[in-house]
């Protein structure tokens, strides 16, 4: 019998990641038009991430970090792989583990929801909750795969350049493949959230080496060391407090963070987020409290582009569905234990949307 070359693994384990587990390549997240009739002229468009197999936009990066190790020689057959995280990134890390008949482990933060926990468990993977505060659960993790002989999956330092390095269309490859076909197919703006800061750095790099004229605006919200370290020059800013806002938002400036191919940065009060989150909902779109953040800072965007007659479109993402928000930041018990009101914001959305007036930018952050 003939003896299997030693690389058969990577290179079936590198098909079935290409091909997302299908026997054809992936085809891109859909793009959704959001309708401002009030404002003529300006078309708003939605990158619904949410669509990816495991629900999230974080489905793209992991992707990319089980690539990259792969392509190493971190990751090989029967590697254990450990992460830290308690959100979709170990959704993802489950999903893909599984693919490749791989074993995963979740090290999660004391507090967990149990919701969040199923979903791992349901995509083949485990967790255990760590023994530490939440501020070193990425070294406990570390030292979980060290004693299993496995792999970390560090995606805050990983993911960024992981993305860089994939060769796989980025998400800011498919909205401009997906724009080509409509009215303004170079928009004025992208505009997105900064967890890991993979996601903004992707957009803004395809920007500057395809030599468009598309800005980048990045929406951050309370508690998170982005803004103030963008706007002070900062690269050690630290906050030392949690965002409210899953998936984006970090307590220091993570290294894929790249401030300087961000054009202009939105700090975005967290009780706007919820009121924008809500008024999706409304509207009959089914997304997380992050791209509330996203089309706060949208409308803001919009505004400035009306009050100077400006013709064009924007586009931000649906970075994850609302089914695991429904007993949190979409639940009215939960949003007012903390003290938020978005009744004020919510008007304020209306308001834009149904007259073009914008007065959210007027509110304090």
């Amino acid at each position: 019998m003939a003896e299997e070359h030693p690389n058969a693994w990577s290179a079936e384990a590198i098909r079935r990641l290409r091909a997302g587990g299908t026997q054809s390549t992936p085809t891109p997240t859909p793009l959704r038009r959001l309708p401002l009739a009030a404002i003529p002229g300006i078309d708003v468009y939605l990158k619904d991430e949410s669509a990816h197999p495991t629900g999230s936009m974080k489905y793209r990066l992991v992707r990319a970090m089980f690539g990259e190790a792969i392509a190493s020689g971190a990751i090989r057959a029967g590697t254990p792989v450990v992460a830290a995280t308690s959100g979709a990134v170990a959704v993802a890390g489950a999903h893909f583990a599984r693919l490749l008949g791989l074993d995963f482990t979740a090290v999660v933060p004391a507090g967990t929801p149990a919701d969040v926990l199923a979903r791992v468990e349901g995509e083949g993977g485990g967790w255990q909750v760590a023994e530490q505060p939440p501020a070193a659960v990425q070294e406990e993790a570390r030292a979980v795969a060290e004693q299993l002989g496995g792999h970390f999956l560090d995606h805050f330092t990983d993911a960024e350049r992981a993305t860089a390095g994939w060769g796989e269309p980025t998400v800011a490859d498919e909205i401009f493949g997906q724009l080509r076909r409509e009215q303004h197919p170079i928009p004025e703006w992208i505009v997105t959230g900064a967890g890991t800061g993979a996601t903004s750095a992707a957009v803004g790099r395809h920007l500057r080496r395809h030599g468009r004229t598309t800005r980048l605006a990045v929406v951050d919200p309370e508690n998170s060391a982005y803004f103030p370290a963008w706007a002070s020059g900062c690269r050690d800013y630290a906050t030392g407090m949690p965002s409210r806002i899953p998936g984006i938002g970090r307590p220091r400036v993570e290294p894929g963070f790249l401030p300087t191919v961000i054009d202009l940065m939105i700090p975005v009060p967290d009780v706007a987020s919820i009121a924008a989150l809500r008024w999706l909902r409304t509207a009959g779109i089914d997304a997380g409290p992050a791209t509330g953040t996203n089309l706060w800072g949208t409308c803001h965007l919009v505004a400035r582009m009306r009050e100077a007659g400006v013709r064009g479109s924007v586009v931000t993402l649906i970075g994850d569905a609302a089914g695991p928000y429904l007993h949190t930041h979409l639940s009215p018990t939960w949003v007012e234990a903390r003290g938020l009101d978005p009744a004020p914001y919510e008007a304020d959305i209306e308001r834009f949307v149904h007259t073009g007036e914008w007065q959210g930018g007027e509110r304090p952050v």
